[in-house]
Order: structure tokens, then C-alpha cells, then sequence
């Protein structure tokens, strides 16, 4: 712990002097700051989708980096102090864990969940679903929202019933389509990537991160796809789709062989 205590320490120190004498970290405020912060923090995500444990640990080390400045900027200002941050997460620890610091007794971590949103609306939060950030990307939001509207019990009872309300969206989908109501066909469409993100839930798959593995997998079949157009002297642009499905077929197999 002391060593821990004496290399965060060190960052601090490091911060103070540039925050000091480096120009470009003298001019930064939290408004430049916060896009720099979102890309971090997207970095971030890779790495852990990716399982990439050395860049996870130079990820976290920028975010920490992001969150040392922030409070050295607002102690500049008389808002608050990095020692006022740290207090105030260990006090919310505190109060929202009185399985761990009270006597309240809980069974599993579903009662951890219920017990932190009940806590969350004493501390002034007008809704359950009210700590969740308007900006979150809406896959993610989709997940946390639904998360949260579980710890008060709205929630279906299996597995079985989120598939059928996922095929009643899909039915619902295409019959939209059939009227050729575009307002209707987006708002349908949006039903059914939510209730499959729940069956997702169901399923304990991360739904961001299941597409985004998809993606990758996808932009690494397409890029090979190139370069076997290429090795026949033939670009993408010049080649029927039969072509090219032949093509992406065969790097599917040669993947699913491995």
C-alpha cells in the first residue's frame, strides 16, 4: 500500500510541475480536456475487448493521468481538491456497502444492486434510471438502462420470454415495412435492437462488446478480401458480388479452420 501511496504521489508531483511549467498543459481546461478524455476512455475499451492486458494498464494510467488534471484545474479555480475527489468516492463506498460497513444482510449480488439503487434515490436521484448519462452511446445506454429497471423488478422471468418478445418486435418490424410507414419502420427497428440487447442481457453477453468483436472480425475479413482481389491484379470496385462472396466464403472456412 505505501508503495502504491508514494507512486500516486509521484504522479501528483509530476502534474504540479506541468500543470507549472509546460505550456501546453498551462493552457488546458476542462472543456479541451474532455474529448481527449472520451478517446482515453475508448482506448480503453479496445484494449479490454481486445484482452490486452499491457495496454489496459497504459490506458488506465492516462485516465488516471485525466483524472489528476482535472482536479488540479478545479483546486486552481477554488471548486474542489483531489483530496476532496478521493473522499468523496470513499464515502459513497462507505454509504452505499452497509453490507460491508452496517448490518445489513444481503443474499447475492442482486441484492448489492437493489439495495445501491435504493440508496441512490435517498441521496436525491429522482428516478432509477436518472444516474444514467444522456451521452452514453445508445447500445451501452440500451444495457444500463434496462439494468437498472431490473433492480426495482421490471424484469422478465426467463430467457424464453425475451426471445418471444424479440420475434413479436421482428413481426412487428416487417409489418411496417409492408405499410411503408418510414417514421414507423425506425421506430420498430429501434424496438427490436433494444429487445435483442436485452436478450443479450439474458444471455450474459456484453451487447457493445459482442458487436464490436463483429466488427473487427468483419473488417479483418474485408481487408483480406482486398488482398486476395489484389493478388489477381483486380480491385473490389471491379469485381461482381458473386466474386466477391466467393472470396469471402473461402477466408470464413479458412478462419473457422483454425
Amino acid at each position: 500500500m505505501e508503495t502504491t501511496g508514494n507512486a500516486f504521489l509521484r504522479l501528483v508531483k509530476i502534474m504540479d510541475e506541468l500543470r507549472e511549467q509546460c505550456p501546453w498543459d498551462k493552457k488546458q481546461t476542462i472543456h479541451t480536456l474532455r474529448s481527449l478524455t472520451i478517446e482515453e476512455t475508448y482506448e480503453l475499451a479496445d484494449a479490454i475487448t481486445e484482452n490486452n492486458w499491457q495496454g489496459i494498464k497504459e490506458e488506465l494510467g492516462d485516465l488516471l493521468l485525466h483524472i489528476v488534471f482535472y482536479a488540479k484545474i478545479a483546486a486552481g479555480q477554488q471548486q474542489f481538491s483531489l483530496e476532496d475527489v478521493i473522499n468523496g468516492i470513499c464515502e459513497k463506498l462507505v454509504f452505499r456497502h452497509p453490507h460491508i460497513y452496517g448490518d445489513v444482510k444481503v443474499k447475492n449480488e442482486e441484492d448489492v444492486k437493489r439495495n445501491w439503487e435504493k440508496l441512490k434515490l435517498k441521496e436525491g436521484k429522482k428516478s432509477v434510471l436518472g444516474g444514467v448519462p444522456a451521452s452514453l452511446p445508445a447500445t451501452v445506454k440500451a444495457m444500463r438502462l434496462q439494468e437498472k429497471a431490473k433492480q426495482v423488478g421490471f424484469e422478465w422471468d426467463n430467457q424464453h420470454q425475451v426471445w418471444e418478445k424479440v420475434k413479436e418486435e421482428m413481426g412487428e418490424l416487417q409489418d411496417a415495412i409492408t405499410r411503408d410507414d418510414p417514421a414507423q419502420i425506425e421506430e420498430e427497428y429501434g424496438d427490436l435492437i433494444f429487445s435483442l440487447i436485452n436478450y443479450a442481457r439474458f444471455l450474459k453477453i456484453d451487447a457493445e462488446n459482442a458487436l464490436e468483436l463483429t466488427n473487427k472480425k468483419f473488417t479483418a475479413r474485408f481487408i483480406r478480401m482486398e488482398q486476395e482481389a489484389m493478388k489477381d491484379g483486380k480491385r473490389l470496385s471491379e469485381m461482381s458480388l458473386m466474386e466477391m462472396d466467393e472470396i469471402w466464403n473461402r477466408i470464413k472456412h479458412q478462419n473457422e479452420a483454425y
